[in-house]
């Protein structure tokens, strides 16, 4: 079986597993997979026993789900359509970055692999999307993610960080941090992480983004929102 003989929908909770074990680095729950799909857990629960039937994934009653090697491999083709459509959009087009995800769920059923590998010539093989996440190399291989990188919400008082990537599940969230100048290469201070209330200070934004100059450089998240920016630690060289 090839993946184009996969239903959209399969190829969509292959995305969606993999995008959960991406960002919790470990197999993830069916209940994590009817949250982010919007399915009731019955319907989630008759998707993944038709994958494990296809031997994509491997989920054994009240278990976690893991893809296997052959669902990994369809899994990273769907990410890499989806992730390349949206740098193109935004970089092409001049989406949003809020605006792109739908647009690339729904196109990345029908693009070829012949115009993905062109669309990714055209953009110079670009290694990451427009919210920072690591587009795969045709063969599957992903860049090296700084080994120091971990959730905003992880991050001491004190400490500079760079955004590495931010997740695109919230459009309004997007919306609230790009129209503050904050997104993936941007440099931030945290002036206060204490239960409850996280405080940035944007110390540096990188010469692509455009800030509005009225809005402030303090920025204060809630644990839930910190949880959807990853950073990486800067050493105290880097940060000066």
């Amino acid at each position: 079986m090839g993946i184009a003989e996969l239903s959209s929908s399969a190829q969509d909770y292959l995305k969606v597993i993999w995008d959960l074990q991406e960002w919790d680095k470990g197999p993830v729950q069916p209940t994590a997979v009817a949250e982010r799909t919007g399915m009731k857990q019955s319907t989630v629960s008759g998707a993944l026993g038709r994958l494990v039937d296809a031997g994509l994934v491997t989920h054994r009653p009240y278990g976690k789900v893991e893809l296997t090697q052959t669902g990994r491999r369809y899994a990273v083709t769907m990410v890499r359509r989806h992730r390349l459509l949206e740098t193109f959009l935004v970089q092409v087009l001049g989406y949003g970055w809020d605006e792109v995800h739908e647009e690339a769920d729904s196109l990345e059923h029908a693009v070829s692999d012949k115009m993905v590998d062109r669309i990714d010539e055209y953009l110079g093989h670009p290694t990451a999307d427009p919210h920072g996440d690591a587009i795969p190399s045709p063969e599957g291989d992903l860049p090296p993610i700084p080994t120091t990188t971990r959730p905003l919400s992880e991050v001491s008082t004190g400490t500079t960080v760079r955004v590495q990537r931010v997740s695109d599940e919230d459009p309004d969230f997007l919306r609230y941090l790009g129209e503050r100048g904050i997104g993936p290469g941007c440099v931030l201070a945290i002036s206060q992480n204490r239960r409850g209330l996280i405080s940035i200070r944007l110390e540096q934004v990188p010469a692509a983004v455009q800030r509005a100059d009225e809005m402030s450089d303090v920025l204060e998240l809630m644990p839930d929102q910190a949880n959807r920016i990853q950073v990486s630690l800067l050493t105290h060289k880097e940060s000066q």
